[in-house]
C-alpha cells in the first residue's frame, strides 16, 4: 500500500468495494487474480477482499498456479468437500466473515463508504444474493444499515439461482410451488431447491414478478468459452431487472479476465454504473 512523505494512505477515503473469492480459492488468491483491474481501479476506488469461512478442496485448475497458496476456502457448505454446515450456521458465518473484513479495513484507517460487491464464480453468486436480500430489506421497510448499503454489484461469472440468506424475511415472498423451466428459484446455502409446503422459503418464479428480480444495477462479465455459460446467463436474464444491468461478453474462460483490452472494458462499465446509481456523488470520477 502506497503512502505519501507524510504517511498518509490517499487510497484510505475512496469508495470501498467488498470482493469476494471464487470458491476453493481464498482472499489472497482473487487479490491476485484481480490485479490488472485493481491497477486501473487505483485512485477511484478501494478493494477490499474478505475471505470464506469453510474449508474445502481447491478449485478448478486453482493448484496450476496457487497450490502453495492455500488454505483454501468456499462460501457454499456444499461444495468442494466442506464439512456439514447446517443453514443458520452456514448464513451465520458468511455474515461474520464480511463483517471480518469491513473491521480490519476500517482498523486500518479506510473511511470511504462501502458502495459495490465484486465477485467472482461462487463469490458473484453470494454477492447477487446478498444485493437481493439488501433490496428485499428495503422493501419492507428495514432500517438499513449504513455501512451494507450498496449501489452497485459486479458479478464475474456468476451463476444462478440465488442463495437465500435470510430465512425470515425471504418467507414473506413467492407463490410458486412447482418447477417451472423460467424460474430461476433460490436455494439454501446448502444449494437445497426451496419448497413452500416444507422449507422456510417458498419458491420464487423470478420472471413472473418484477419485485422478485433484483433491481440493483449489476454488470455481468461472461466468458464466452465459460462451460457455465449458460447458469451465467439465467443470472443475467431471469434474476435481474432488466434495464438494471450492464453485459460484458469475453473471449475467454472460467477465470478474470487480465488482458488491458478486456479490464479497459470492464472498468468503463463499472465507472459509469457507479456514476448512474450515485455511488460516487461524493467524488468526480476521471475516466
Amino acid at each position: 500500500m502506497s503512502r505519501t512523505m507524510s504517511g498518509y494512505d490517499p487510497d484510505l477515503d475512496l469508495p470501498r468495494i467488498l470482493c469476494l473469492h471464487g470458491g476453493g480459492t481464498n482472499a489472497r488468491i482473487f487479490r491476485s487474480q484481480c490485479r490488472v483491474l485493481s491497477t486501473h481501479l487505483k485512485g477511484r476506488f478501494r478493494l477490499v477482499f474478505a475471505e470464506a469461512p469453510l474449508s474445502c478442496n481447491a478449485g478448478p485448475d486453482v493448484l496450476s498456479v496457487y497450490k502453495e497458496w492455500g488454505p483454501f476456502k468456499s462460501w457454499i457448505p456444499s461444495a468442494l468437500g466442506c464439512p456439514e454446515v447446517d443453514n443458520h450456521t452456514a448464513i451465520e458465518l458468511f455474515k461474520e466473515s464480511l463483517d471480518r473484513a469491513m473491521d480490519e479495513d476500517d482498523d486500518l484507517g479506510a473511511t470511504g463508504p462501502w458502495v459495490g460487491l465484486l465477485g467472482f464464480s461462487q463469490g458473484a453468486k453470494m454477492c447477487a444474493s446478498l444485493l437481493f436480500l439488501q433490496q428485499l430489506r428495503q422493501m419492507h421497510g428495514e432500517r438499513t444499515n449504513e455501512r451494507l448499503d450498496f449501489r452497485f454489484g459486479v458479478l464475474l461469472a456468476g451463476r444462478a439461482p440465488l442463495v437465500a440468506l435470510d430465512m425470515n424475511l425471504a418467507s414473506t415472498y413467492g407463490t410458486e410451488d412447482d418447477e417451472s423451466k423460467n424460474s430461476a428459484g433460490i436455494v439454501d446455502p446448502n444449494g437445497d431447491p426451496i419448497h413452500s409446503n416444507h422449507s422456510w422459503l417458498r419458491r420464487i418464479r423470478y420472471g413472473s414478478q418484477s419485485r422478485s428480480r433484483l433491481h440493483i444495477p449489476t454488470v455481468h462479465v461472461h466468458g464466452l468459452r465459460d462451460a457455465g455459460l449458460p447458469l451465467h446467463r439465467k443470472l443475467f436474464e431471469e434474476c435481474c431487472e432488466e434495464g438494471s444491468t450492464r453485459l460484458m461478453e469475453w473471449e475467454g474462460d472460467h477465470r478474470v479476465p487480465i488482458k488491458t483490452k478486456d479490464v479497459t472494458v470492464l472498468v468503463q462499465h463499472i465507472l459509469a454504473m457507479a456514476i448512474e446509481s450515485d455511488a460516487v456523488r461524493h467524488r468526480a470520477i476521471v475516466f
